[in-house]
């Protein structure tokens, strides 16, 4: 059934409720991972990191992802930098235990550079600095004063760049949505939470709106494939050259 997208639609989503059962978590997660692998999303997320480091010779790179999930996309990324000849060193952050786990045996298993930490963002933000600061289809979850305060703590944490790559309320992609949840996945949250996260989405105005409010002027914002957004904002050159920061490998 289609819905009024005018608004969004923010409703609590059966993957962000507490005590969701272990077997059932993790075949979300899994059933997620085949929905991004599709969607290419690590790619995307990656290419302006590439750029970045490709403009400023960078060959080592620290990367936190917020809210990393199971950590598909967070060990995505690792694996490009690597083919890149990039010594990225990751750090993913995420509520769920459930998550954290998978994602590190995930990384075990590839022996990939990935710490995956369980952290309230809000509540115990990040430290930093990272070179990068990244974050993937977590913004949608938020209601629009919370979204500023992660865009905000991206903004601290990161000397370098700041990228987010989420979904775009859309009439199609929440067909896409529906379809695709079900052909990919037998996970009921999957098949459930994924219509319901493009509900919840911001629009590409919306999501220009809020990247100002967080201090993120002029940030890079475009649609991408399949009905998502891609943002980056580069830290200011004058900015870093005031605060010490410099082109070389990072520290």
């Amino acid at each position: 059934m289609m819905r009024n997208l005018q608004q969004r639609d923010l409703r609590p989503e059966i993957m962000d409720q507490p005590g969701v059962e272990r077997r059932r978590h993790e075949h979300a997660l899994r059933g997620l991972a085949r929905v991004n692998a599709l969607s290419r999303i690590a790619a995307g997320t990656w290419r302006p990191i590439g750029d970045l480091a490709a403009r400023r010779g960078l060959r080592e790179m620290s990367i936190c992802d917020l809210a990393c999930g199971g950590g598909d996309v967070s060990l995505g990324l690792v694996r490009r930098a690597q083919a890149a000849g990039i010594d990225a060193r990751l750090t993913g952050y995420d509520l769920s235990p459930t998550a954290i786990e998978h994602a590190r045996r995930q990384a075990e298993k590839e022996s990939l550079p990935a710490d995956f930490v369980m952290r309230d963002l809000f509540a115990e933000p990040p430290e930093g600095p990272y070179d990068v600061a990244v974050c993937t289809l977590f913004l949608h979850h938020l209601d629009d004063a919370r979204a500023v305060d992660l865009l905000s703590l991206m903004r601290r944490i990161a000397r370098r760049l700041v990228v987010v790559n989420d979904l775009l309320r859309k009439p199609l992609g929440y067909a896409a949505a529906q379809v695709v949840c079900r052909m990919i996945s037998t996970s009921d949250i999957v098949r459930l939470d994924g219509p319901q996260s493009v509900a919840a989405a911001f629009s590409l105005d919306e999501a220009r709106r809020l990247a100002e409010s967080a201090g993120l002027r002029h940030a890079n914002l475009r649609r991408t494939w399949p009905f998502r957004f891609l943002l980056d904002w580069e830290y200011p050159a004058e900015q870093s050259t005031a605060t010490g920061m410099s082109d070389g490998p990072a520290d």
